[in-house]
């Protein structure tokens, strides 16, 4: 079958006839052609690092920042179109808060990356509206220890000792894996 949409990507929630869903595969080529988001899970917390793509030397340093604060104990790092991470970014943080203000307690990250999933998945079921150009990963470190998850374009949520989203993936996983094979810091008992 064809690898081009030919009429089958003018809708999120249409399959071609080979069983693909052409506006989801889009959504993960823009994650993929933009600049690498690497997170990684140690024994007493989680690092974030983000590659930031500057296409002009016009742009302020301190603009289009790719990574957030969901809530006191809850970051996010963001890979793919900005403007659909920042509508993540605040989905999250309403979350977030009216867990907090129904349960008064802070939000478990397991539960917020599963609306966060739930969200980003239900933009892909409907042809109304498209799915999210964006990958996120969060974390926290709470009483259950440091934890990270990711969520990709079609809604999908993993956990991770390391993850890497972006252009340059495969080679920042690559690295990952050789410290883990020389033993470095990473807490392995989940």
């Amino acid at each position: 079958m064809s690898s081009i949409g030919t009429g089958y990507d003018l809708s999120a929630s249409q399959f071609s006839p080979d069983g693909r869903v052409f506006q989801v595969e889009y959504a993960q080529k823009a994650v993929e052609n933009s600049g690498t988001a690497i997170g990684l899970r140690a024994k007493d917390g989680v690092v974030f690092a983000v590659e930031k793509l500057v296409v002009s030397k016009l742009y302020e340093s301190s603009a289009n920042r790719r990574i957030f604060f969901v809530d006191k104990h809850v970051g996010m790092a963001v890979a793919g179109l900005l403007a659909d991470a920042r509508q993540i970014v605040e989905t999250a943080r309403t979350e977030a808060a009216n867990y907090r203000s129904q349960y008064g307690s802070p939000i478990p990250l397991r539960y917020l990356t599963d609306r966060v999933a739930m969200y980003m998945h239900a933009y892909t079921l409907y042809s109304a509206v498209r799915p999210f150009g964006c990958a996120v990963m969060m974390a926290c470190h709470g009483a259950d220890g440091p934890q990270l998850y990711t969520v990709d374009p079609s809604g999908v949520s993993w956990g991770y000792v390391g993850c890497a989203i972006g252009k340059a993936k495969e080679a920042a996983k690559t690295e990952m894996e050789k410290l883990k094979a020389i033993g470095c810091c990473f807490h392995t008992n989940r």
